[in-house]
């Protein structure tokens, strides 16, 4: 009889020792694991991972080109007359700052919430000389002049009359591209007034690597 408890009481042992094996497992999983959290923690809030893009994002605005462009906002926005300018940039320069206008859009400004209106200022420059062309298949021509406005400083307008003569010479292309029926309505002219902005900023991204004109508007609009 006692030889046949032995090999019971041999088996016991060995199941605590399993079991103490199975604990000292799970006691060093929960060590690692809560480990890899802390170090991931640690990693994350020295910027090593998750945060490291808005290291990269400080880096890239700490280097950012001083020649671009920079949007304006309305509080520092200029009144016309201010700094001797004059009203609408015409003479002396041409530049002048007024009221943003509800037209006034760039892909991507953002709006106030809970109001209307634009956050930045709309920096306006009316361009010399009107322009005439023939319209489309037609026997009439239109002459206009053209006023520009942009969001950002004034940068853009001095890209804009460095560029004058590519400028004017895109302007009058879409216009002999128009047709006689677009210049007699008020949704035509709002057409034109676009193609006239892509017009614009193509030009000027290729010369300037920039456009930066968020719309047209015209100070006379004859049809003869």
């Amino acid at each position: 009889m006692s030889d046949d408890k032995k090999p019971d009481e041999e088996a016991a042992p060995k199941k605590k020792g399993g079991l103490k094996k199975i604990l000292i497992g799970a006691v060093a999983l929960i060590v690692l694991v809560g480990g890899g959290v802390g170090a991931g923690v640690y990693a994350s809030q020295s910027g090593m991972i998750g945060g490291g893009g808005h290291g990269a994002k400080a880096g890239e605005e700490e280097h950012a080109d001083p020649n671009k462009p920079k949007l304006v906002p309305k509080s520092e926005q200029k009144r016309a007359g201010e700094g001797g300018e004059g009203e609408g940039g015409h003479g002396g320069g041409g530049e002048g700052h007024g009221e943003a206008e509800g037209g006034d859009e760039v892909v991507g400004l953002p709006t106030p919430a809970g109001r209307g209106g634009e956050v930045y200022a709309s920096n306006y420059y009316a361009m010399d000389k009107d322009f005439t062309a023939n319209l489309q298949d037609s026997v009439h021509f239109v002459q206009v002049g053209v006023a520009v406005s942009t969001p950002f400083d004034d940068k853009v307008i001095n890209n804009l009359k460095t560029n004058d003569i590519a400028v004017r010479s895109a302007i009058l292309m879409t216009l002999s591209d128009t047709t006689e029926e677009a210049v007699f309505t008020s949704d035509g002219k709002r057409a034109l007034q676009k193609r006239l902005v892509k017009a614009i900023n193509d030009t000027l991204q290729q010369k300037e690597g920039f456009g930066g004109i968020s719309n047209v508007y015209f100070t006379s609009f004859v049809v003869q």
